[in-house]
């Protein structure tokens, strides 16, 4: 079918494709997450060994296109007999790119916690484990929300590249509607409708969790006076 306008029908298939964005961030999202701890906390682990090899990690995946990422994981795993279908390659380059960029973050995050925190728990005598569990990833956490909320922008995003691999999501969805009516213009203007729709709630979240985060932080000689 050529020619005409978009439809009903149409708009009704891209956000079917919206939701296996959604999908798919969410994999990459959680997934990352596990992994993007595990990395942070060996970044920071009192073991040389374990240090290096968290930064090579880190290295060699932000050093690394994510679009590459994904052919690795699609078309060179099938070396070695592995098929894949395009969702669980998606979502395992995804992991992989995700884990790297929020280890990073969370390093950051955790290493932003003042010393005198780290100070005060070795004074209580608890082992690394507690002073970790008990002190200093409670307010690491809550450092980390802002940041970890606005890449979440960046993952949704980031997405749209799994359509070369085959996955159908929003873009590819779109490519595959304009393939129809061949209305570019029109399709790809919805698709970015799409996009800020996804998106824009995500980066007003991460502002205020950020302005809230200095509000909290300010001096108290700046705080309101209580009566």
């Amino acid at each position: 079918m050529t020619g005409g306008g978009l439809s009903f029908l149409h708009v009704q298939y891209l956000a079917i494709g919206a939701l296996w964005t959604v999908c798919l961030s969410l994999i990459a999202f959680l997934g990352g997450g596990v992994a993007g701890g595990i990395v942070a906390l060996c970044r920071i682990s009192p073991n040389p060994l374990v240090r290096w090899i968290a930064i090579a990690w880190i290295q060699l995946i932000q050093g690394t296109p994510l679009l590459v990422v994904l052919f690795v994981c699609y078309f060179g795993l099938s070396i070695f007999g592995l098929e894949l279908p395009a969702l669980v390659a998606a979502g395992i380059a995804m992991v992989v790119y995700v884990s790297a960029y929020l280890g990073e973050i969370w390093r950051g995050c955790i290493e932003a916690v003042p010393r005198t925190q780290w100070e005060a728990a070795e004074c209580l005598a608890l082992s690394r484990a507690q002073r970790m569990r008990l002190v200093i990833l409670p307010q690491a956490v809550r450092i980390a929300t802002p940041p970890t909320v606005g890449f979440m922008v960046q993952i949704v995003k980031n997405t749209s590249l799994a359509s070369i691999v085959g996955f159908v999501e929003l873009v590819r969805t779109g490519q595959m509607i304009n393939n129809s009516i061949f209305l570019p213009f029109q399709v790809y203007l919805l698709i970015a409708i799409f996009y800020f729709a996804l998106c824009y709630p995500l980066s007003v979240w991460s502002r205020r969790l950020e302005q809230r985060l200095q509000f909290d932080n300010r001096p108290f000689s700046e705080s309101p006076i209580l009566p």
